[in-house]
Parts: C-alpha cells; sequence; structure tokens
C-alpha cells in the first residue's frame, strides 16, 4: 500500500479517500454529507455471475461472428480459442486483485496504487469514456430494431424511453438493478443454450427432414484455414474485443453482501462458461453452413436455425438481441456510474458525483453517465460518418490498454497482496495461475497483439485514435494537478499569512 499524502488520500475498498483515525483504523471522509462516500450491497453471488456473462454475451455473439467467419473462415475457432484464453488469464488476474481488495472503481483503484496516481486517472476516464460511446451504439443499435418493427415510431423517441426506463432502474437501487440484469442475462444465456441443443441435434440429424453434416464444411470450401494464418490472425482482431464486459464484475464485487468470496466464486464460473457459449456457437455455424455463405455474414444464428425449420427464427432472434443490448445498457450504465464516483472520490472527478441517495447509489454519477449517453446517441444520428466514427474507433483499442494495465497492476501488487494476507492471518482467496510467468506470457500476448493490429488499415486506426485519447486524458491529468497544486500552495501561504 502507497503512502498517502494530504492533498491525494489513498483509495478504500470503496473507492473513496480514506483518513486514519484516533485508533489508526482508515477511517472514510465523508465531507459534509455523511452518507456520500457509501454505497449499498445488496448484490448476490448470482447477480455478479449473470451479470458478467450478460454482459461479455451481446451483439458482439449474435451479429459479430458471422463477421468472424467470414474473415478467417471455420479456423476463427483458433481465434476465438487464443481471444478467450487471453481473456480468462486477465480476468484472472483481476479478480485476485478484487477478491483481496474489492474497490468500486477495481482496476483504477489497482492501477493508481501499482503505479501511481497518473495510472488510475487514465485507466478510470478511459475506461467510463469507452463504455460512454457503447451506451450510445447500444441505445441505436436497439432503437433501430425496436423501428423496424413499429414504423410509426421514431427512433429518437424509442431512445428517449430506453435511456428513461434504466435511469430509473440505476437510481432504483442496486438490489434491483441486480435482479433486473440477472433475468436479462438469464434470457441471452437460455437463447445460447437453446441454439446449442439445435445445433447439436442439427449436426446429427436428429432433427425431422436432416441427415449428418459430417465435416464437409468445416474441412471443404478451401480447407479447415483457407485463408491461412493470416485469415486466423485477421480473425483475431475481428473478435478479441468481443469478450469485453466482463470486467464489470469486479466494479459490481464492492457492493456485493460478501464481496470478497462473491468475487471469486462468480469470476471461476463466468469465463469457462464464455468461452464454451463462444465456440460452441461458432463450432456450429462452420459445421452446418458454409463458412463464405452470406448467409453466415448477414445474421448467423438467424442462419442456423432457419437451416432447422424452426418458423419465426429471424424475429425470436431479433427479440433476444434487442435483450442483449439492453442488457449491455443497463450494465454499462452501471459501470460508468460507479467509475466516476471512485475517481471523484480519489479526487480525479467532481465532488459532486460522490452524491448518493437514500438508496444508496450515486445518483449524480448515474444521471451524468445517461446525459453522456444521450449526447452519443445524438452523435450517430448526426455525424454517422465523422466524429462518432473516430470516437467509436477509439474504444476498441481503448481495451487493449485496460488489460495491459491490469496485467502490469498485478505484477506489482502480488506481493504486497501476499503480504497483507500473511499479517492478516487470512489467506488469499483468489491466486493467479502461474505467477509471475503467465503474467508475463499475457502481456506478451497483448504486445504481439498490438503489432498485429498496425498490419490492419481498420485497426490501427483504432490504436491511433486511443493514442490519441489517452494523450488527452493524461493532458488532462497534468493540468488538472498542477491546479490542485497551486490551489494547495496559495492555501499554504493564507495560513502561513
Amino acid at each position: 500500500m502507497s503512502t498517502p499524502t494530504p492533498e491525494r488520500p489513498a483509495p478504500s475498498a470503496s473507492g473513496a479517500p480514506s483518513t486514519t483515525g484516533p485508533t489508526g483504523d482508515a477511517t472514510v471522509d465523508s465531507g459534509a454529507d455523511p452518507s456520500a462516500d457509501h454505497l449499498g450491497s445488496g448484490l448476490r453471488t448470482r447477480h455478479l455471475t449473470m451479470m458478467g456473462l450478460g454482459s461479455a454475451i451481446g451483439a458482439g455473439l449474435f451479429l459479430g461472428s458471422g463477421v468472424g467467419i467470414a474473415t478467417a473462415g471455420p479456423a476463427v475457432l483458433v481465434s476465438y480459442a487464443i481471444a478467450g484464453v487471453v481473456v480468462i488469464l486477465v480476468m484472472r488476474m483481476l479478480a485476485e486483485m478484487a477478491s483481496a481488495r474489492p474497490a468500486s472503481g477495481s482496476f483504477s483503484v489497482y492501477a493508481e496504487e501499482a503505479l501511481g496516481p497518473w495510472a488510475g486517472f487514465l485507466l478510470g476516464w478511459l475506461y467510463w469514456f469507452m463504455l460512454v460511446m457503447v451506451l450510445g451504439a447500444e441505445i441505436t443499435g436497439a432503437a433501430r430494431i425496436v423501428t423496424g418493427w413499429y414504423p410509426d415510431v421514431p427512433q429518437w423517441g424509442v431512445a428517449l424511453a430506453v435511456v428513461v426506463v434504466f435511469a430509473v432502474i440505476n437510481l432504483w437501487g442496486v438490489r434491483q438493478f441486480g435482479e433486473l440484469e440477472f433475468w436479462f442475462a438469464f434470457v441471452k444465456v437460455a437463447a445460447i443454450v437453446g441454439f446449442l441443443v439445435v445445433g447439436v441435434l442439427l449436426v446429427l440429424g436428429l432433427l425431422p427432414g436432416t441427415e449428418p453434416v459430417g465435416t464437409s464444411n468445416l474441412l471443404g470450401q478451401g480447407g479447415f484455414a483457407p485463408e491461412g494464418w493470416g485469415g486466423i490472425a485477421a480473425g483475431l482482431l475481428v473478435v478479441v474485443f468481443a469478450f469485453g464486459g466482463i470486467e464489470i464484475v469486479t466494479i459490481a464485487a464492492a457492493e456485493a453482501r460478501e464481496p470478497r468470496t462473491a468475487v471469486a466464486r462468480a469470476t471461476r464460473s463466468i469465463v469457462w462458461r464464455i468461452l464454451v457459449f463462444y465456440l460452441g456457437s461458432v463450432a456450429i455455424m462452420v459445421l452446418v453452413l458454409p463458412w463464405d455463405s452470406p448467409l453466415l455474414a448477414e445474421s448467423p444464428f438467424v442462419a442456423v436455425l432457419d437451416l432447422a425449420g424452426l418458423p419465426g427464427a429471424a424475429r425470436v432472434m431479433e427479440v433476444v438481441v434487442v435483450v442483449a443490448l439492453l442488457s449491455a445498457f443497463n450494465a454499462n450504465v452501471y459501470g460508468t456510474s460507479r467509475m466516476a464516483y471512485s475517481l471523484a472520490g480519489r479526487g480525479d472527478g467532481p465532488r459532486a458525483l460522490r452524491r448518493v441517495s437514500r438508496r444508496d447509489v450515486p445518483w449524480v454519477s448515474v444521471l451524468v453517465s445517461v446525459f453522456f449517453a444521450l449526447v452519443a446517441v445524438g452523435l450517430n444520428w448526426l455525424l454517422p460518418e465523422a466524429l462518432l466514427g473516430i470516437l467509436l474507433n477509439a474504444v476498441g483499442a481503448a481495451l487493449l490498454v485496460v488489460w495491459v494495465l491490469v496485467a502490469v497492476s498485478q505484477l506489482r501488487l502480488r506481493r504486497r497482496i501476499e503480504a497483507q494476507a500473511r499479517a492478516s492471518g487470512e489467506p488469499m482467496t483468489l491466486r493467479m495461475w502461474g505467477f509471475p510467468w503467465l503474467t508475463w506470457a499475457v502481456l506478451v500476448g497483448l504486445a504481439a497483439l498490438a503489432v498485429l493490429m498496425l498490419t490492419d488499415a481498420a485497426a490501427r486506426a483504432q490504436l491511433v485514435s486511443t493514442a490519441g485519447l489517452v494523450v488527452v486524458i493524461l493532458a488532462v491529468y497534468l493540468v488538472t494537478r498542477r491546479g490542485r497544486a497551486r490551489r494547495g500552495a496559495a492555501a499554504g501561504a493564507r495560513a502561513d499569512g
């Protein structure tokens, strides 16, 4: 634990600044409002588990998997496997830190402790920006599908209704948020499980009017890897960020009833299920249809269900995609508000973001996130090919920065966490496998991914946009830091006078 300074107190478990009381124990400094630094604790392990599953199983799987197949052919399974292993290892590192030190700012808090205030500021606001831009895309995507069902309803009306409803849900209380997110995620998971069952029956020829598919589609049409290793690499760029969202589990852990054990249990069950869902679904797609089929590129799940002879498959999948988008929107409003709350508590944002309602919800942070989500929606409609395209480009590679700093933070904090566990007499709830070698391996893999992104024009644009965003955030950090230093010097001069 780094030594706290008067200007910037060390973060507590909730992300709030802590001071030392008369007994030497850490106490939360709540300022004028005694409730301003208190969050609820209504989330249970099942909420965290389904929240993580729901956040990672979204439009990226339901729609984006077809793009990956068209890029790499059946060998996209290798791309998904590589990406899945990287995400599992990153989540293991993050869960190790979160189970030892639950914090509403999660990896931003850990980066600050491991690398310094600049890292916490950068990672927190970078993640906040990333999710806000995703919020706008999610609202717009859901609105477009709904207006396809009801053409007389304007898209802005659907978007506004979504924002209002989910703002109310997030302001209602963390327990209510957790319950709704649980059932949203349940619908998505049930849809995936149903798809896997139908797909296996189709592959084995057990459905009426079907024959076993064999391996003609998997190994024909140019073979398993028709585009070679280059296709697998290109497929990796398409699918690697589809797993993003699972990290919200560690943010929510701070509001769980038993945060240290809840995050460990949830993480253990989430990562393997997600890998099975992704690999299982894509395996069925490339077994039952040629990889270059335009049907797979357009809507892969619908294409398989139509082949199985299920009527109304297209409409059912549209409903599931809308649920997926709404679920992700709900979870991301939560994630952005808690990150902003944590940043403000460490002096990295306006103190108003710390205001907490009687239901223990950071209501100002929620409303700010919702407001900027509406701004993103407006950009999506007004400047679809200009400014918004640049901003959304920065989103993809931003997750790469998050993963890199998570791995570096875990390398730096592991010894401290072990020492703390020995001093307290309580063993670590969860450990990263093969430390430090697997952590270093992940860092090497992420560096290789960055190099790979430089070879692709679209991915290179994402890297450049993210690099520019990182520079802007760090510049803001330097300006605010100097401003605090000047105010502190002026206050000291007045006191001396």
